[in-house]
């Protein structure tokens, strides 16, 4: 599908081709929608070769500015999409950093650099790829962050590894990167609109962490946190006793933490802290902090996705939109389950009709528009293009 404006245009294209080269030739052939693409985002399951993604894309915009991940599926209804930019309107630069985990804050500035002299056009956005495999990943955003301050928002996501594959990948240009972050800050003419929304509900009471370190959360109230969170939910007896039965509840339930910049949501989980009575979460929780545990359903996901495209059109502020670039995160989509992931896809593009709409599931989201943090679990990110 693809979408024209006055000096900039938009398009997405997916295949399901299980021939890597001809999924990527098909999807990036369909993408590009203009004689002037300034831009290229490549996001398909981990099944694919990488290496022949490249190749494929190449075969159509070789040259052509590219970042993109794996993810374990793509919003669009493909194993595969490619999400092209251009027009006159538009200009982007990319930056990579292999080895994030030998000094993420590191790897987060190196890519943040390509954003540190935007340009004369009106509005930016700083998008970043991390690997999801990689822990840490609030230091990636510092290291951004130390880099640009709070002059270019920021969007983007984890790479999600393919169940079967087991792997991880970010593309930068003509390479292939584990362990890495890339990023493109994108410039254009015309605005650039951020949503982010989630569809979890509080339960109670805000809880004070007593007592964390990292991700790991020991005590919520001075009480064993396993413990306090499966209370304040009612949890089924088998949550307290069965590892599994804990991560099957867990899934749809996570915590939100109060940050001085709005609410982030973390996924928690039990691996290596079940016994101890401690709860793991997928990003920091700050002791001392505030958290509510969560819950939601299929619904209340559904709506969260008509209500973040929305919200990114509204800050286009009456200019119609040519593309929405989404984060969404894997979570989501286990909850959603097939047919719900469809669903899902159906409320985004009825917010927009006749607009493109494309982009990866993820294993944790970005989104930084004020604060220094924005890394976010459970969460749907829509970037619109105006």
């Amino acid at each position: 599908m693809r979408a024209f404006g006055e000096r900039r245009w938009a398009g997405v294209g997916g295949s399901s081709d299980l021939d890597s080269r001809r999924a990527a030739l098909a999807a990036a052939t369909a993408a590009l929608a203009g004689d002037d693409p300034r831009l290229l985002l490549v996001f398909g399951s981990a099944r694919y070769d990488p290496e022949a993604v490249l190749a494929g894309v190449g075969e159509v915009a070789g040259g052509v500015p590219l970042i993109g991940c794996s993810s374990t599926r793509v919003v669009g209804g493909h194993d595969l999409v490619v999400v092209a930019l251009g027009g006159p309107g538009l200009s982007a630069v990319t930056a990579a950093a292999p080895h994030a985990a030998a000094d993420r804050r590191a790897a987060g500035s190196a890519v943040a650099a390509c954003a540190v002299d935007p340009g004369d056009r009106p509005h930016h956005v700083l998008i970043m790829l991390t690997d999801g495999v990689t822990p840490g990943q609030e230091e990636i955003l510092a290291g951004a962050y130390a880099m640009v301050g709070a002059s270019v928002p920021m969007v983007g996501g984890a790479a999600s590894p393919d169940a079967y594959a087991g792997r991880t990948f970010q593309l930068h240009g003509d390479q292939v990167l584990t362990d890495g972050v890339v990023g493109a800050l994108l410039s254009s003419d015309g605005p650039l609109g951020i949503g982010l929304r989630h569809g979890w509900r509080k339960v109670g009471e805000p809880m004070i962490v007593t007592k964390s370190s990292g991700g790991d959360v020991h005590t919520l109230d001075d009480r064993p946190a396993l413990t306090a969170y499966l209370d304040r939910l009612g949890a089924p007896a088998a949550a307290y006793e069965d590892p599994a039965a804990f991560e099957t509840f867990a899934q749809v339930r996570p915590i939100g933490i109060r940050r001085r910049s709005g609410e982030e949501v973390r996924g928690v989980s039990s691996p290596g802290m079940f016994g101890s009575g401690g709860l793991r979460s997928s990003g920091e929780v700050p002791e001392g902090g505030l958290v509510w545990p969560m819950e939601g359903d299929e619904r209340s996901v559904l709506d969260s996705a008509a209500d973040a495209c929305r919200d990114a059109v509204a800050a286009l502020e009456g200019v119609p939109p040519l593309a929405l670039l989404t984060f969404d995160c894997e979570s989501r989509g286990r909850l959603l389950g097939d047919e719900g992931v469809r669903a899902e896809l159906a409320r985004m593009t009825g917010e927009v009709p006749g607009v493109p709409v494309g982009g990866p599931y993820t294993w944790g989201e970005i989104c930084r528009t004020r604060g220094i943090n924005g890394f976010h679990n459970q969460t749907l990110v829509v970037l619109a293009v105006g």
